[in-house]
């Protein structure tokens, strides 16, 4: 049962699947409008969630220590930076067109030269994806891409994903790389550094397993694949190709294959186990065993039965060194790790075990005996060996109160990515469904203290964002979110406590906000058993359930009227519904069809809207009947979102479309009965409003569009006339088609709904706004009074680097703006700044502030950072201006 409920929630939403699955791409077919205007600079930022979706990789390098990267099923890729401890991402890039390449299924990380990191991408190999995969490859650790489009599908959120990893490079001839393909594709190969790809064609076996052949959406039906490849460097010199390589198949009678000739010939390995499929292959040459984890499914949420094994390559040995018995596993390995300071020691998981919790097992002997994290004392209670501590994250906990032998937090659930540290037996990572955990005190494991557990995940945001809403007044963010229902930010740069409780949807679908009394909230969602529909009334912070009309089988859409007084419900499984008070009944309304998309005027609180397949539908009862308008031209699809303006009655935008009709914006200034198509807009899928531009009658609107054949996020500041784009091409996050809207209380500040990169929200430097979303900005005042920097370098490598820089505020007086100068000796260039702007002319290099972090009071600090490059010698710069004064360095 509990396995059935996670699995849904993870094909449904925070997968992606369903509601988060883009629709087609379409071509233009609006009249053409003006190129739109650079933005003023924005600064962009997540709304911190920390983690929130399943982290199937996660990759160390073993040259270069503190070098580690990790992968997700459709929220792209990070690095991890040491200085901060936290990680970057690095597929921001990825733009509307290939919002695919955001699924990452594989990733490696250059043995021979840790600048050069690799990414396999693609999220669906059957049709919700319109492209092919690509082999992504960087030579700056993931800070710029160039792409390898390849002739198949790759699926970085399909069955088998946890497996791997599939990509790995040539650990002594580092321009060959091999990648085992699903579908049916093969076993390919590069000998340029990731540029051109073939197919190995005499490999033997292209896989046979499917977790469901009946499956008719070709989701669970799609052959595995090629599922590994693994080198045995000591079979190889530098600067030559090594001779055994050992790939792992999709195939239960037939998992492991070797070659002994660098790819030449290939065998499958005599003697192996049969009846389970080998999710990883992890090499210890230092003592000649491959280590392999198998399941008897692909994973990542199913498996029932599982064996560990270790193979001799001296010998051909096979022998079984499961820490149980096969009649005692009711889980798959999968999560398998060596330690390469003690080769001899070996970890693994028990992936699919979700009651009462994952198992982590450990052994000092190349899997000779083991020892489990927990083990039962006297049944129900637990023994750990370990601590958790998820202050940092404490939703973690869920909110959740269990019996034994099950506890809060779990240590986890898809625990498929388990990695030790090459350089430090401390320090271990694994991921979950919802997070990475790690230690660094994991040798405590063998003296019998406890090691502690904490979340390691702070930067990597992989939430899927179904709707946003931000109040007029409260919490300035509500969010209803895939897997983890949503949250109330009331400080966008810390974690919310818990997400929404009382009850917990596993995904909530919509929320609204009472526009003229922001403490009545309405969200609604999905779960398996209860209700469908929960309410607050102070403005999210507490919640209490509903009641479900009949046949209330999904969340779908709601809204509150404009006083909180009633709401209309549009939920999955049976029509629209309205109620008066908190839904202890509701009444079906007519004259509007099931499954339409609802929303409030937000000023009468009688009026309420819908949309389906084309048709607009307005009541004027408090939901009660509704009436079809007449306007025509609509986009003809249920592609559609739309919102009606605070403080104006009867203003209404609806954006949507799709490739094979209308497609655009629209908007109604006398509630739906009549609409007009925006000619400069060519496609749109998100509407969304904001505080007004300073001398601006109207509020400021954002969208999700194509507009002037580029494809972005923009604003404008003139009820529509003109717009501007606000993001640049590093700031893309793929699909952006799932809600969007403006905060009531800052000028210019957007947030953004990702499929897979969670709430990004973005502030300008622009405090006063302007005609078309443009205006300038005012020349930077210069501050008064003392100052202090430091200046410090967090990481280098060959050609490359990364700063921060504290300045410090250490006069009397209040800054209201600041422009740091300073001179490099060495040639350095800056390359990418965050939380500030620059310019370099030569040596010279200037950083201003960006809007949001303009004033620093006396006795206070502001930080930023950047990347550059340097060759030679790197010195740090020795004097710093501020304005005509020479700061103190600290």
């Amino acid at each position: 049962m509990r396995r059935t409920r996670i699995l849904t929630a993870v094909l449904a939403l925070a997968a992606g699947l369903l509601a988060g699955t883009p629709p087609a791409l379409a071509t233009a077919d609006a009249p053409a409008a003006p190129a739109p205007l650079a933005a003023e600079s924005y600064t962009w930022r997540n709304a911190r969630v920390d983690g929130g979706g399943f982290v199937p990789g996660i990759v160390f390098n073993r040259k270069e220590k503190n070098l580690a990267y990790a992968r997700t099923d459709i929220g792209g890729a990070y690095r991890w930076q040491e200085s901060s401890r936290t990680w970057t991402p690095l597929l921001d890039s990825v733009g509307w067109n290939e919002w695919g390449h955001t699924g990452v299924v594989s990733l490696a990380s250059d043995p021979v030269d840790p600048n050069k990191v690799f990414a396999a991408v693609g999220t669906y190999t059957n049709g919700w994806d319109p492209t092919n995969g690509a082999v992504l490859r960087s030579a700056d650790r993931g800070a710029s891409w160039q792409k390898t489009d390849l002739p198949f599908k790759l699926g970085g959120n399909m069955p088998g994903r946890g497996m791997g990893e599939r990509l790995a490079v040539d650990p002594n001839k580092d321009s060959v790389l091999y990648l085992g393909a699903p579908s049916g594709k093969g076993l390919w190969r590069s000998t340029d550094s990731g540029v051109t790809w073939s197919q190995v064609t005499n490999f033997p076996n292209v896989g046979t397993y499917a977790q469901d052949p009946s499956d008719t959406s070709g989701y669970a039906s799609d052959n595995q694949g090629i599922v590994w490849v693994t080198f045995d460097e000591s079979t190889g010199t530098a600067g030559s190709a090594t001779k055994t390589i050992y790939v792992g198949v999709a195939d239960q009678g037939n998992a492991v294959y070797r070659s002994t000739d660098a790819g030449a010939t290939w065998s499958r390995l005599a003697g192996q186990p049969t009846g389970y499929l080998a999710h990883k292959g992890v090499l210890d040459a230092v003592n000649g065993y491959l280590y392999l984890a198998y399941s008897d499914k692909g994973g990542p949420y199913d498996g029932g039965k599982g064996r560990l094994y270790r193979y001799a390559t001296a010998t051909g040995t096979w022998t079984d060194i499961s820490p149980v018995a096969e009649a005692d596993t009711y889980y798959g390995f999968s999560g398998l790790t060596v330690d390469r300071q003690h080769p001899g020691t070996v970890m693994a998981t028990a992936y699919s075990s979700w009651w009462p919790d994952t198992q982590i097992f450990r052994s000092t002997n190349s899997g000779g005996t083991w020892t489990k994290a927990w083990d039962y004392s006297s049944y129900p209670n637990r023994d750990n060996r370990y601590t958790m501590d998820v202050s940092s994250v404490p939703w973690l906990t869920w909110g959740a109160n269990p019996s034994p032998p099950e506890q809060t937090p779990k240590l986890g659930w898809m625990t498929e990515a388990l990695e030790i540290d090459p350089f430090n037996s401390d320090r271990m990572m694994y991921g979950t469904g919802a997070t990475i955990y790690g230690t660094e005190d994991l040798t405590k494991w063998d003296s019998g203290a406890k090691f502690t557990v904490r979340p390691m995940v702070q930067g990597l945001e992989e939430t899927a964002v179904n709707d946003l809403a931000s109040p007029p007044s409260g919490a300035p963010l509500l969010s209803a979110l895939g897997d983890i229902g949503g949250f109330r930010h009331t400080d966008l740069t810390k974690v919310p406590a818990m997400m929404y409780t009382s009850p917990n949807f596993t995904t909530t679908t919509s929320l609204d906000y009472a526009e003229k009394d922001p403490n009545t909230v309405v969200r609604v969602g999905d779960q398996d058993s209860g209700p469908h529909v929960a309410f607050s009334t102070d403005n999210g912070a507490n919640w209490f359930a509903g009641t479900d009309p009949s046949g209330v089988s999904g969340g779908g859409t709601v809204a509150a009227a404009a006083d909180g007084s009633r709401f209309v419900w549009s939920p999955q499984g049976t029509g629209v519904q309205y109620t008066t008070g908190f839904g202890s009944s509701w009444s079906a309304s007519s004259g509007i069809p099931a499954g339409a998309v609802v929303e409030s005027d937000r000023v009468d609180p009688k009026t309420f809207y819908g949309f389906k397949s084309g048709k607009f539908y307005v009541s004027s009862d408090g939901g009660a009947t509704f009436t079809a308008s007449a306007a025509t031209g609509l986009p003809s699809g249920d592609s559609v979102r739309f919102k009606a303006l605070p403080g104006t009655k009867g203003d209404v935008w609806l954006a949507g479309g799709a490739s094979d009709g209308a497609y655009g914006l629209w908007h109604s200034t006398d509630s739906g009965a009549t609409f007009t198509k925006l000619s400069g807009v060519e496609q749109a899928d998100t509407i969304g409003f904001g505080k007004a531009a300073a001398g601006a009658s109207y509020q400021t609107l954002y969208t999700s569009a194509k507009i002037g054949g580029v494809r972005g996020i923009f604003r404008s500041t003139d009820k529509g006339a003109s717009w501007t784009r606000i993001n640049d091409d590093a700031h893309q996050w793929g699909w952006t088609g799932g809600a969007i809207t403006g905060d009531p209380r800052v000028y210019g500040r957007v947030y953004v709904a990702t499929n897979g990169r969670g709430i990004v929200y973005g502030d300008t430097s622009d405090t006063g706004g302007g005609s078309g979303g443009g205006g300038g900005t005012d020349p930077t005042p210069t501050p008064t009074g003392a100052c202090t920097v430091t200046y410090k370098v967090t990481n280098q490598w060959s050609g490359g680097f990364q700063a921060d820089v504290q300045l410090t505020n250490s006069g009397s007086s209040a800054w209201t703006g600041w422009s740091l100068g300073w001179t490099f000796a060495d040639g350095q260039k800056v390359s990418q700044v965050w939380n500030a702007e620059h310019t370099q002319t030569g040596a010279a290099v200037t950083v201003k502030n960006v809007g949001w972090n303009a004033g620093v009071a006396a006795g206070s600090s502001v930080g930023f950072g950047f990347t550059g490059s340097w060759s030679g010698t790197n010195t740090k710069p020795t004097a710093f201006t501020l304005g005509d004064r020479t700061c103190t360095t600290g």
